[in-house]
């Protein structure tokens, strides 16, 4: 994936504030020029050196004269930007090109061409571009990198000019930048089954009938070649046309994949923290449920969820996947700590039942928020959950008696509850934990445990 953009940017004189800015390019050589001209220039007056004058007007007119040249010449240039990829996961590079056209029938002089770009990505980058001839082109790169996600600009993309005696530099700044998008980290998840048999096309799919009975039909007109068995007299005699039963309408199977962003539950911050971990495991789940065929939800403790995404709340079934992949991505690549303090309004959006699938990422439960957690078992058809003690995640683990217990009894609600609860400990590798907790839950169900309806996963 690339990204560009292009800008116009020209070095010629404006009308407001042309001196002041002129001035204000002036090296320190040319203003040590300018001080050592105009100090000769007094002393001759002083001592009546008329040979002292005239070189103090020549160190004084000098830099003068390169600044007021400098500004009144025109550079016609066009830039622009190209990044690959323009969204990259935490921890990857990516590369940013650089083009400078001169559109403009004269030649450019000496140019230094800079980009800005946010100090967590890198130092800012320099490049000096030789005398570039009228239509000709200069191609620069850069590599940035970043360890935290997030939204970062790159640009504007400036000019800095300067006259052959170094007297003078100013800059032009070109108008357009770029945003470079660091996503979570995504771990490959290896296939598992957490739940009953899946039907239908890929492991995702399920059927539902579009007649559940004489008045549940929903008909269409008849089309050449359509079986005269699947005729619906009723509706033929009510519409004065031949009415035909639809057939049976394929249906992904659903998976919501809830993401606790409470600040309360989470301690510390950077790349290795609970939450982060908690951010990369949800990217990784979404990911490998669109590959494996699911219509996916993003959801988090606040009810709200991935913008653009189908009617039902669901993204995946009337789009592409990897369309679905990218919004959600760019969700959680700005997602941060909600104010809330409880998981009731992501337990309302789940009243609605038929949720398929739940897999949550949970922070720190005191015993309401665990008891409203196990509630929300009731509203899918299979729950995973895992629970991160972000205490432990911790430079110093927390050394609280009892906290040990109290996860455990967090722990116990939710699976009594019908959960394939898993506690992260620290650094744990998330294809691990997948592992274990398909292994959970074939050993509830050899122990007469509850399954779920949900599908592969």
């Amino acid at each position: 994936m690339t990204s560009g953009s292009t800008g116009q940017a020209e070095a010629e004189r404006d009308e407001k504030g042309g001196i002041r800015t002129a001035l204000a390019g002036l090296t320190t050589r040319g203003r040590s020029f300018l001080a050592a001209g105009v100090a000769a220039a007094v002393c001759a007056y002083v001592l009546g050196q008329s040979d002292l004058l005239r070189v103090g007007l020549l160190l004084s007119v000098l830099p003068l004269v390169c600044a007021t040249v400098l500004y009144r010449t025109r550079y016609r240039v066009s830039g622009s930007r190209r990044l690959s990829p323009a969204r990259v996961p935490a921890g990857s590079e990516a590369r940013v090109h650089l083009r400078m056209d001169n559109v403009s029938r004269l030649p450019t002089g000496l140019l230094m061409l800079q980009d800005r770009v946010p100090y967590v990505l890198g130092p800012r980058p320099r490049f000096v571009l030789d005398r570039v001839e009228p239509g000709g082109r200069r191609e620069v790169s850069y590599r940035v990198r970043s360890d935290l996600r997030g939204r970062y600009p790159l640009g504007p993309l400036q000019l800095r000019l300067s006259d052959p005696f170094g007297m003078c530099e100013l800059t032009r700044s070109f108008s357009t930048y770029d945003t470079l998008t660091v996503i979570p980290r995504v771990e490959p998840l290896p296939p598992v089954r957490f739940s009953g048999e899946a039907k239908g096309y890929g492991d995702g799919r399920q059927r539902s009938l579009a007649l559940a009975g004489e008045d549940d039909v929903i008909p269409r007109g008849y089309r050449y070649g359509d079986d005269l068995r699947r005729v619906h007299w009723r509706s033929t005699a009510r519409y004065g046309e031949l009415m035909v039963r639809r057939e049976e309408q394929p249906q992904r199977a659903r998976c919501t994949v809830l993401l606790d962003t409470r600040g309360p539950a989470f301690q510390g911050a950077g790349p290795d923290s609970a939450f982060e971990w908690a951010v990369s495991g949800t990217a990784s789940v979404l990911v490998h449920m669109l590959e494996r065929g699911f219509s996916v939800r993003l959801l988090t403790d606040t009810g709200s969820s991935v913008p653009g995404e189908g009617a039902d709340g669901f993204a995946g079934a009337s789009q592409e996947s990897a369309d679905a992949a990218g919004l959600m991505m760019d969700t959680l690549a700005v997602i941060d700590h909600s104010d809330g303090t409880g998981l009731s309004r992501a337990y309302d959006l789940l009243r609605g039942g038929n949720e398929g699938l739940l897999v949550a990422f949970f922070g720190d439960l005191d015993e309401e928020q665990a008891t409203v957690a196990a509630k929300m078992r009731q509203r899918s058809g299979g729950a995973v959950a895992f629970v991160l003690d972000s205490g432990a995640w911790g430079r110093e683990p927390t050394d609280v008696p009892g906290a040990l217990d109290r996860g455990e009894e967090r722990l116990r609600m939710l699976r009594e509850a019908g959960w394939t609860a898993l506690s992260v400990p620290r650094g744990a590798p998330l294809n691990e934990l997948w592992r274990q907790a398909d292994r959970a839950r074939t050993d509830a169900a050899a122990t007469g445990g509850a399954l779920g309806e949900g599908g592969a996963a």
